[in-house]
């Protein structure tokens, strides 16, 4: 009697499912080491290289914020020395101003003083010429008056020699 031995994929037999097994292991191992590997070598890789551009965005951001803030406190010291700069700009300009308004002033003074004594010189110049010519004039008038009073008389000779001599000790 032979048995006819029945082959059914819905009941395997022992044998069937150990070389299954063994096989798929097999299949499974050549597939770890020619596909699975590789592919989670690159994911690792794809993960390291996106957490280190992650890592990069990070600092540069960091960096950008930092230089930013060093910006704003370089504007603000820029701003700070600018206003500085008119304040003193002004002060300096409204002092050269109130010095060239005093020297104009002395100068002015001085001109005046200057002026006023050329004035009162020439005043006295003028006093003193005046006098000179009224002197003059006098002393002609006297002298015609004295010529003509004097034709003669011996008193008024001597009394004239004395005013004479009187004006010479003056």
């Amino acid at each position: 009697m032979m048995t006819l031995i029945s082959f059914s994929p819905l009941q395997p037999t022992p044998g069937l499912a150990f070389w299954s097994v063994l096989i798929f292991c097999i299949f499974w191992f050549m597939m770890y080491k020619a596909a699975f590997k590789p592919i989670t070598e690159a994911l690792k890789k794809r993960d390291q290289g996106i957490q280190d551009s992650l890592d990069a965005a990070k600092a540069a951001r960091e960096e950008m914020n930092n230089l930013k803030a060093e910006n704003e406190q370089i504007l603000e010291q820029a701003r700070t020395e600018r206003t500085a700069m008119l304040a003193e700009a002004k002060e300096m300009k409204a002092k050269m101003i109130n010095e060239a308004k005093e020297k104009a002033q002395d100068e002015a003074k001085r001109i005046l003083a200057s002026a006023t004594q050329e004035i009162e010189n020439k005043k006295q110049a003028a006093m003193i010429e005046v006098k000179n010519e009224v002197g003059t004039m006098a002393l002609d008038i006297a002298e015609k008056v004295i010529r003509k009073e004097l034709k003669g008389d011996a008193a008024q000779v001597s009394f004239v020699d004395k005013l004479v001599q009187d004006i010479k000790l003056n």
